[in-house]
């Protein structure tokens, strides 16, 4: 998010917008709103839950998405957000194959991607090899064991071929495009894992320096962002 916000920044997080967890479980209160299209989430890492990231929604439950030389497509329509996203490396051509990019063999490149479509609870998802990768870990984080057998998908040991998705999910990316461990990379934002809304920084200094040296640290202070609405 380098550009729309700093390493440094501390930020009051709205965890009621979207409904409060109740501690310990995975339970959620009822919330005053919805997770919307630009919005900028922190969450809990998906591979790594003691991990708070935050980035921007680009893509909500049910959204088909498509990234075509860096401009994005919901549903079919051109979206920008934010006019800031930041490119600095060179542009992947379609056809690039990127092996770190979510999901596996797809063929997909942080540049050229998609389409894909953001799983809402109550979809029926045909399964296959082909789409294998696409939802094996997902399925595996809604609780179930999932494998490949002579060509058949066995979900709780059991021959399927379709499989009922449990919850929302939405698609998460950085303003810094090309500099962003995002859902392009490790998959879909599960509801469950949502913590809030980030809306304005409150204290911002230098990460860099060390409290060991309190004089250079609160030099370091940027009044400046202090109040700073984030969007």
């Amino acid at each position: 998010m380098e550009k729309t916000l700093l390493a440094g920044d501390f930020l009051f997080v709205n965890k009621y917008v979207y409904g409060a967890k109740v501690p310990f479980t995975d339970i959620r209160l009822p919330g005053i709103d919805t997770v919307e299209r630009g919005d900028i989430v922190v969450f809990k890492f998906p591979k790594d839950r003691s991990i708070n990231y935050i980035k921007r929604c680009v893509a909500i439950s049910g959204d088909t998405l498509e990234i075509e030389d860096r401009k994005i497509f919901i549903n079919g329509e051109e979206t920008v957000f934010p006019e800031h996203a930041q490119f600095l490396a060179e542009l992947m051509p379609a056809g690039y194959v990127d092996q770190q990019v979510f999901p596996r063999f797809s063929g997909f490149n942080k540049d050229n991607y998609g389409p894909i479509r953001v799983p809402r609870k109550g979809d029926i998802v045909t399964l296959n090899e082909k789409n294998f990768y696409l939802y094996a870990s997902l399925i595996s984080e809604e609780g179930h064991n999932i494998g490949v057998a002579g060509g058949v998908i066995l979900i709780d040991g059991q021959p399927a071929d379709t499989y009922t998705i449990e919850q929302n999910y939405y698609f998460v990316m950085g303003d810094n495009r090309d500099n962003s461990l995002d859902s392009r990379f490790w998959g879909f934002l599960p509801e469950r894992d949502m913590i809030g809304q980030a809306l304005m920084v409150y204290w911002s200094w230098n990460p860099n320096i060390s409290l060991l040296n309190p004089a250079e640290k609160l030099s370091s202070i940027r009044w400046q962002r202090t109040g700073l609405m984030v969007h």
